[in-house]
């Protein structure tokens, strides 16, 4: 939903109100205020379905400020949807608009589909015309909400799983310090039900039913539920899958243990020559740059389809180049046409992006492929090489010469 210029402008006399929010600049606290106020507008607790509007640019009571909206403050305000602070992601709109006769730049925030959505690990709410952070309670009515809609793959229960195939321990100790801020966690009230459901890894506290996010990131052998959820990893001797195997590895695990035994064997695997007859000093050079493979290889896993698949991610790993598979082909608003083009991007599995971000391999959402190709040009590999169809994705990394 998009608001009219009226609709911004009756908004903007409504100095009290739970739709809108006022900020004169983007300096000093209003970035982090700004994002608490995205928070809570993401969050819709009285269920208005309603989008909320954060005004940059205009005082508190109404009036405008004079400010000069441009691109880079456009930008700026476009990286809240991007830069890993709000999860899950949220859905936002960055304009810039005339009202009441003056420029301004408005920030159009969507009710989200998955609430509860945090930032910096807490749930800010809107209560009335001011911000304030989640009770226990509150928490419960926006798990409450999230169960009546309909849900994403990644939020769908796995059924016949249980409460008990999920990895307690790893969910405590690893993924829930990361998730919330010490505070919240040092508050009483939460059943562990309550912070499972806080976190997307069942479908509430009285359903206690693992979610695909919930077996992809905790449950011990996730592939017993979800078939496709583990890596094929090749090593070949030649630069032909007829060639001989060298190495082959089944990865698998819940999700941090994964990406950190690929993170080891990407890294087993990467030869490093060392010069030093050429300069004063020895000079290391890489047949790849270990970042750009690990980049490459956690998008196939973040992005792929996890539906109605058997196939897993393959990297295969030749004597000149490496081949990332995923199975599932573009999704939204990206396109095989324009797959890999800087700016373009959308997720399949939200919720598994932030998990991957809640446990640090994912730093900033929607520049995985940016930073491989950065990586590889510097390390003197050929260009990076995608192909995008409707069922798969392939990545190609060339050996450096």
């Amino acid at each position: 939903m998009r608001y009219s210029d009226s609709e911004l402008e009756r908004l903007l006399g409504e100095v009290e109100s739970d739709f809108a929010e006022r900020k004169e600049s983007w300096k000093g606290d209003a970035p982090d205020k700004g994002r608490q106020a995205v928070c809570s507008f993401a969050n819709d607790l009285p269920n208005h379905g309603r989008p909320g509007v954060l005004f940059v640019g205009v005082r508190d009571d109404g009036s405008p400020s004079k400010l000069v909206v441009t691109d880079e403050l456009l930008r700026t305000l476009a990286d809240i949807k991007s830069d890993g602070q709000i999860a899950p992601l949220p859905t936002l709109m960055v304009e810039k608009r005339v009202l009441n006769g003056a420029e301004m730049a408005v920030v159009t925030v969507q009710p989200a589909d998955a609430p509860p959505v945090r930032y910096s690990g807490r749930i800010w709410i809107r209560i009335g015309p001011r911000r304030g952070i989640a009770s226990v309670q509150d928490e419960r009515i926006l798990n409450e909400k999230r169960r009546h809609r309909d849900l994403p793959f990644d939020l769908q229960p796995v059924l016949p799983s249980r409460l008990a195939d999920l990895n307690r321990r790893l969910f405590e100790e690893e993924y829930l310090p990361s998730a919330f801020a010490p505070e919240i966690l040092a508050s009483n009230g939460r059943s562990p039900e309550e912070r499972l459901a806080a976190c997307r890894m069942i479908v509430g506290p009285e359903e206690p039913v693992p979610t695909v996010l919930g077996i992809l990131a905790l449950a011990n052998r996730p592939e017993d539920f979800i078939g496709g959820d583990y890596i094929q990893f090749l090593r070949i001797a030649g630069t032909k899958l007829s060639d001989p195997i060298i190495d082959s590895k089944r990865i698998s695990g819940p999700l941090s243990l994964l990406l950190r035994e690929l993170d080891q064997v990407l890294g087993l695997h990467v030869q490093t020559s060392v010069d030093i007859v050429s300069a004063p000093v020895e000079r290391r050079s890489h047949s790849y740059p270990l970042p750009a493979l690990q980049q490459l290889a956690r998008n196939a896993v973040l992005h792929r389809t996890y539906e109605a698949t058997n196939a897993p991610v393959r990297i295969t790993w030749f004597q000149d180049r490496v081949e990332i598979h995923s199975p599932g082909g573009p999704f939204g608003v990206v396109t095989p046409e324009n797959f890999g083009a800087p700016g373009i991007v959308d997720y399949r599995n939200r919720n598994v992006a932030e998990a991957m971000r809640v446990l640090g391999f994912v730093q900033r959402f929607g520049v995985g492929l940016q930073i491989a190709r950065s990586l590889l040009a510097e390390n003197g590999n050929p260009p990076l090489m995608l192909e995008a169809t409707p069922t798969h994705v392939l990545a190609t990394a060339f050996k450096a010469p």
